[in-house]
């Protein structure tokens, strides 16, 4: 399968779905990051530094990336932003998409979720100027980049057994985020926290929380069982 993972800024998609990600590559499916911004201007960062910093990250998982070139601390829900997106998924046929939660105190996150919602119904549309064959991705999950001091309840959680190690080197891969900023030292301990806990309630290691705007199919009942 065809996945994408839409995130707001370099690191987002790592930080909430890493060692998702490095799994999904594990199993043989195309999985494709699409960053919204450069992420930039941060205390540290640049431009040039935030593009290697992602591009070591994606190597590290595996996964393919792009970038819209939309405008840190301004991503608007807007109809060019919607089908700039639109394109990315009708081009590389996503048939899954995982998107920022809309729960969140990020601006650029919020918007984003919105951008992502409508881009998904875009991307279908026929008789229109958007890039590529229509397309609609048959999935859409979103997972967490939440900027609030707040325990979100999934309705479930991927088993990342045996990928944690991956996801937190992406994550270590952002040193101009991580560990130049003295502020946010902690921030990757208490992601790889949050991962064993949400693992420790499906008796995993490690898992990553997601939630489904729609109702989610099952076919084998056992395969559902710890």
């Amino acid at each position: 399968m065809n996945i994408a993972v839409i995130a707001a800024h370099p690191d987002d998609a790592e930080l909430g779905l890493g060692a998702t990600m490095a799994l999904l590559v594990s199993q043989g499916h195309r999985v494709l990051i699409i960053d919204a911004s450069n992420g930039e201007p941060t205390p540290f960062g640049d431009v040039a530094t935030r593009a290697l910093e992602a591009a070591q990250a994606a190597t590290i998982l595996g996964v393919e990336r792009v970038n819209l070139g939309l405008t840190n601390r301004a991503i608007t829900h807007d109809l060019a932003s919607r089908h700039a997106l639109a394109a990315q998924l009708r081009l590389n046929t996503i048939d899954i998409m995982f998107v920022p939660h809309p729960l969140d105190a990020h601006p650029d996150h919020v918007a984003l979720t919105k951008i992502s919602i409508d881009a998904r119904f875009d991307a279908k549309l026929t008789k229109c100027a958007i890039p590529g064959e229509p397309h609609h991705p048959r999935r859409l999950y979103h997972y967490f980049c939440t900027h609030l001091k707040h325990v979100p309840q999934p309705d479930f959680i991927v088993d990342c057994a045996g990928f944690a190690q991956k996801k937190m080197q992406a994550i270590a891969a952002y040193k101009s985020q991580f560990h130049a900023n003295a502020k946010n030292h902690s921030i990757a301990s208490w992601v790889e926290a949050m991962g064993r806990f949400y693992g420790s309630r499906i008796n995993s290691e490690f898992g990553e929380p997601l939630t489904s705007p729609e109702c989610v199919g099952v076919r084998d009942i056992a395969a559902l069982l710890p």
